[in-house]
């Protein structure tokens, strides 16, 4: 085994996406599990455990408990020499349950680890393979800036001076090196000395605030959709995202282009991914919209915000996004029933993990993202059709018994995505004729 550790942005991913290109042909099975500290958010340890299995074997096997995942890992991997690469971790836990011991493969199999914490490494013991990735030198970091803003490994003639001044506050940092980079590419000498000026401007050369002139100069649309994709989508299908921005008017193929192109976010397969000092620096973007009155801010996600905005009913028109994500064992959160009265505008709702005393009397009709896990109550508010809706997910026992909102009379021409994940209380899915763009319908129960 392997282990990769370093500071966030120093480069871990892409080290070991190096590695594995030049000799996954040696092995006969092999996986790269990218963004595991991202995905954990969204998916269940199982549900990594079937990706792992699936990329190896080349077919799905149904698990239903990661203890069970453990032993299945075991019995098919054991004669197999596979390479695995497990990115970005940072619990132990998705280690015990993914590669907690070396007999679980067959010999000749190598394990590479990526994180941030080194503790995590100690584990497995691989203090003889551990690999610190530092900042780079200033030469290093001449060369991978120039890659990016002239597609060569060394400045134009007359760019040399200023390259090597806006290389001092990307700090050896190759996301902030790549970003930078990026950014002036195609520039002029005169827009140049601009974004210096900007540079000199930040106390202590802070990297985040470095990062956001990138962000500074997108078009408004393209703010939104940044935003919109550190807060909710980092990780999503890019179909589905497309989709959403579309249906808010914010032109995705020109925009994510250039997301893209300014190296703001990658795309993996289907997927669009954004690092998490990116994803960082967008949430203090926001945050700073309104740093007292969090029902201010376009956007919510840390959860005592939410607790007061939702508690206390102070939501406001601005707040046009909500992911509730809340610590494992804090209490339920005293819904007012009309916490969500006065969010007009709100068009994504995402709750992950929290459960509440009471149910909501108001949902906005501009919600395009509808994904509630334990919904408490029976039925939907009495004010909402649902009209703009492109996904609808309910799961986690959810009390929903009743989709009544769902109507011949009312098309849902933009929905594609509706689960139903063990809501025991939903008996009945309507007549969907109304919905005639769905391609993805799931109705799961557990049966334990």
């Amino acid at each position: 085994m392997v282990g990769i550790f370093g500071v966030g942005g120093i480069g871990k991913t892409t080290f070991a996406k190096d590695i594995y290109n030049r000799i996954s042909d040696q092995f006969v099975g092999r996986c790269f599990l990218s963004n595991i500290k991202e995905r954990s958010k969204r998916q269940s340890l199982i549900e990594l455990q079937k990706i792992l299995l699936s990329e190896i074997l080349g077919k799905k096997l149904d698990i239903y408990d990661a203890d069970r995942g453990v032993n299945v890992i075991r019995e098919r991997l054991r004669s197999k020499r596979v390479l695995l690469v497990l990115d970005d971790v940072d619990e132990l836990d998705q280690l015990k349950k993914l590669a907690g011991d070396r007999t679980w493969f067959g010999l000749g199999t190598r394990i590479i680890v990526t994180t941030r914490d080194q503790q995590l490494l100690k584990y497995f013991e691989v203090d003889d393979s551990k690999y610190e990735l530092k900042l780079w030198d200033d030469n290093e970091a001449l060369r991978l800036f120039s890659l990016h803003a002239f597609k060569k490994d060394e400045p134009l003639d007359e760019y040399v001076e200023l390259s090597k001044q806006v290389i001092e506050y990307a700090q050896g940092l190759p996301l902030a090196l790549t970003v930078l980079g990026s950014d002036l590419k195609d520039q002029s000498k005169h827009q140049w000395e601009r974004a210096l000026d900007k540079y000199k401007s930040i106390p202590h050369r802070d990297i985040q605030s470095v990062l956001q002139i990138s962000y500074d100069g997108l078009e408004d649309k393209e703010k939104e959709m940044f935003i919109d994709i550190a807060f909710f989508f980092n990780g999503e299908s890019l179909a589905e995202i497309k989709k959403i921005f579309e249906s808010c008017d914010f032109f995705p193929d020109y925009g994510i282009d250039k997301l893209i192109k300014k190296c703001l976010i990658t795309i993996e397969g289907e997927y669009v991914w954004m690092h998490d000092l990116l994803q960082d620096m967008g949430r203090e973007i926001v945050r700073l919209e309104s740093p007292l009155e969090p029902g201010e801010r376009s956007r919510l996600w840390f959860h005592k915000d939410i607790r007061g905005v939702l508690e206390e009913s102070m939501g406001t028109n601005k707040v046009a996004g909500m992911i509730i994500e809340m610590p494992k064992g804090e209490d339920a959160i005293s819904l007012n029933s009309e916490a969500f009265s006065q969010m007009k505008r709100l068009r994504v709702l995402i709750v992950r993990n929290a459960s509440f005393t009471s149910g909501p009397n108001y949902l906005s009709n501009e919600l395009r993202v509808l994904d509630w896990f334990e919904y408490p109550l029976q039925s939907l508010p009495p004010n909402f059709h649902g009209k703009k809706l492109i996904i609808f997910r309910m799961s986690g026992h959810s009390l929903i018994k009743e989709l009544s909102f769902i109507k011949y009379s009312i098309k849902f021409k933009d929905m594609t995505i509706m689960h139903f994940h063990d809501c025991d209380f939903l008996t009945k899915v309507p007549d969907l004729s109304s919905v005639p763009n769905l391609r993805d319908l799931d109705v799961e129960r557990d049966v334990q």
